[in-house]
């Protein structure tokens, strides 16, 4: 089963190929789909990806594998850095910046996968991430999900790791009601995009907002109590974007609102059951 994971980017050169290399070198024996959108980014990044589908070609490594002492010598094994079978690389470049929102709506547009994801460029993918959750998505597997999310680490910019992040096994009041609880390290079914649209591009909530609509159309979710992604926490050292005071001051009032949102629809259908 194809899996396609969009990787939104912008002016994270530095963080970039350690997140294309961990969806790479998954564990999962099916197709990969990365679908690459630069969203305007105005640093080293456009670089930063030419090297990298470069390496994708050429690059090479190699291990020791056997010493002969007759020459006293130690023979080593030349291999492809990147193994080529089940993975493809798909690169679209925005001239201008857009925006988060409007760069994961190009993603999810041109992907062709039957389930997919995204993760941010700053992210790390842990080897077993889709192999733990596509089986939970595959039909005929029994399994009724549309939508299964994971647990998650939280590093810092050092690799320092700051706390795990345990999420609650689902419900609509827990992961919606409560406070967003259930997006980050994620798969999903495309075909929710079909049913429910895509993001709302002038929120910064707007994975909150998405899911939730995935989630109040019937969508079925599952939690797999295991931390598949590592989240980087920038903590001070980048206050742009989302991370800028003012952005950050909206988002979370964005999502206040979206809570208030879940909780009225939370206390309609509790209504609706008795």
């Amino acid at each position: 089963m194809l899996v396609s994971i969009i990787v939104p980017t912008y002016n994270q050169a530095q963080y970039l190929r350690p997140c294309l290399d961990s969806i790479w070198f998954q564990d999962y024996s099916g197709d990969i789909e990365i679908v690459l959108v630069n969203d305007g980014s105005i640093d080293d990044t456009s670089t930063t990806i030419d090297a990298f589908l470069k390496d994708l070609d050429k690059a090479e490594t190699s291990y020791a594998s056997y010493y002969d002492e007759n020459n006293n010598v130690i023979e080593r094994i030349w291999h492809k850095r990147y193994p080529e079978q089940g993975r493809r690389i798909v690169r679209i470049e925005h001239e201008k910046n857009r925006g988060l929102g409007a760069a994961l709506n190009t993603g999810f547009r041109a992907c062709s996968g039957e389930l997919c994801t995204y993760v941010p460029s700053d992210n790390i993918c842990y080897p077993n991430m889709l192999s733990e959750m596509v089986p939970l998505l595959e039909n005929g597997n029994n399994s009724e999900a549309d939508f299964v999310y994971s647990d998650m680490i939280i590093f810092d910019d050092h690799g320092n790791i700051v706390r795990k992040f345990l999420l609650p096994d689902y419900s609509f009041k827990a992961c919606f009601a409560n406070w967003y609880l259930c997006g980050i390290s994620k798969l999903y079914k495309k075909e929710l995009h079909d049913r429910f649209g895509y993001y709302r591009e002038e929120l910064l909530a707007h994975d909150y907002e998405l899911f939730l609509r995935f989630a109040e159309g019937g969508a079925k979710f599952s939690h797999i109590p295991k931390s598949l992604m590592g989240i980087r926490d920038h903590a001070s050292s980048r206050e742009i974007e989302i991370h800028a005071p003012s952005n950050w001051n909206r988002l979370l009032e964005e999502s206040k609102e979206l809570a208030l949102r879940a909780r009225k629809a939370n206390l309609n259908n509790l209504k609706k059951n008795h």
